[in-house]
């Protein structure tokens, strides 16, 4: 086991999904989300209309496909959706969760980031640069709830 001492927990190989209890973790959707902040400030990006869970708010970043890390995966995300050339940073919190509108249950990794350059709005309805204390007006994802949380009490 490891210890992972930013997202506060201890890491092992799961043999089982955590949510469902079914024998693969590859019948889970891998997600890999970036948490970018500049002068005080995190983007946070708002789904656009016409997919799932339209005109709710998100990291940026996205599904991994099956050969990538969570780090290749947001850094081919972020270049695809912001424009920008990102520097991925420490892994800060995993969390599992299941949506009653999907089939599978989803596995976000949260990681820092950092962009070279402006990020460009290539794939939302709004890209914001939000303060932290105003983070929990948006209408976030459920599973992005205990990060932000977590944003507001300081402790990412």
């Amino acid at each position: 086991m490891g210890r992972n001492a930013a997202a506060g927990h201890s890491c092992a190989i799961v043999s089982k999904c955590p949510i469902c209890g079914c024998g693969s973790v590859t019948a889970m959707i891998r997600v890999a989300a970036g948490i970018i902040e500049q002068d005080g400030r995190v983007l946070i990006c708002q789904r656009p209309a016409g997919r799932i869970f339209a005109g709710k708010w998100e990291f940026p970043g996205g599904k991994m496909r099956q050969s990538e890390t969570p780090r290749q995966a947001l850094e081919r995300e972020l270049r695809e959706e912001l424009g920008a050339s990102p520097k991925i940073g420490e892994l800060v919190q995993m969390v599992w969760h299941r949506y009653a509108e999907m089939s599978k249950p989803v596995q976000i990794s949260f990681l820092r980031a950092a962009l070279e350059g402006m990020p460009r709005n290539l794939a939302f309805e709004r890209i914001v640069w939000a303060a932290r204390p105003d983070l929990p007006r948006y209408d976030f994802l459920t599973a992005d709830r205990q990060v932000i949380s977590r944003l507001v009490r300081g402790e990412i």
